[in-house]
């Protein structure tokens, strides 16, 4: 059975892991990566055999099988508009877009979203990744589902509205959660402290949340009412790094109140 030719438009985080394992999986012969960046998109293709760099959008193949959008989220409307109208299998990998917003670029449309964290250069198993999908038919969406499943473990539905709010929920326990990260590996460097000391604890934590709920997991002053400590803790901050744990403390002060 033929492979099917890929484009990949992006060549940011996603994607730079995306497609090198769609490829090495054997779901398809990646054929050109596209990005803004010239620079960008050759350092990926240069990963897959027999991928091609392409700089701007109108360089794009108009002879692919699928077209695997790949960019930000603003960026999207772009890249349809200068897609030829085609057969081909039309994808984006966002958790926020609707699907309509392929509709103008192929009648066979849908989502491929990974619900991870990406960073170029970080190693991850991409077929342990949860891969939400949805095709713009059943038939586009069971064929979608058969690309996905040549490379992702666990495949799901996952309609427009459910994927944005997936995606909020992402937000609070990845994106927000690492910044939190980061305000505490600051605290911990001005006293020459590195950040894998708390390495242990946030293992431990993110073990019980697991096993129990992340609810019935919480700890710490604010958990127990111990205004005491959190005031002691408020007085040695100041700035946006106080207004965050004053206003952390109560909220969880409140949950325990109800």
């Amino acid at each position: 059975m033929t492979k099917p030719k890929i484009v990949i438009v992006g060549a940011g985080n996603v994607a730079s892991h995306i497609a090198p394992a769609l490829f090495f999986a054997g779901a398809g012969d990646i054929v050109q990566v596209c990005s803004r960046s010239l620079e960008s998109a050759s350092a990926l293709a240069s990963r897959i055999p027999g991928a091609v760099a392409a700089g701007s959008l109108e360089e794009i193949v108009n002879d692919a099988d699928i077209y695997l959008i790949s960019v930000a989220d603003d960026a999207i409307t772009a890249v349809v508009d200068s897609l030829p109208r085609t057969g081909a299998l039309v994808l984006h990998t966002s958790g926020s877009v609707g699907m309509e917003a392929l509709a103008g670029a192929s009648e066979r449309h849908g989502v491929f979203y990974p619900l991870q964290t990406f960073s170029k250069g970080v190693e991850l198993d991409v077929a342990e990744v949860p891969l939400f999908i949805e095709g713009f038919s059943p038939q586009v969406e069971e064929e979608i589902r058969r690309f996905a499943s040549v490379l992702f473990k666990s495949v799901y539905h996952a309609d427009s509205e459910t994927r944005k709010k997936m995606h909020v929920a992402a937000v609070f326990a990845c994106n927000f959660t690492n910044y939190l990260w980061t305000l505490a590996a600051e605290l911990l460097a001005k006293d020459n402290l590195p950040f894998d000391v708390l390495r242990p604890l946030l293992e431990e934590t993110l073990r019980k949340a697991m096993v129990n709920t992340p609810g019935a997991s919480q700890t710490g002053p604010a958990a127990r009412g111990d205004r005491r400590i959190v005031d002691a803790h408020l007085a040695l901050l100041d700035g946006r790094e106080k207004e965050i744990y004053r206003l952390l403390s109560e909220c969880i002060m409140e949950r325990r109140k109800g």
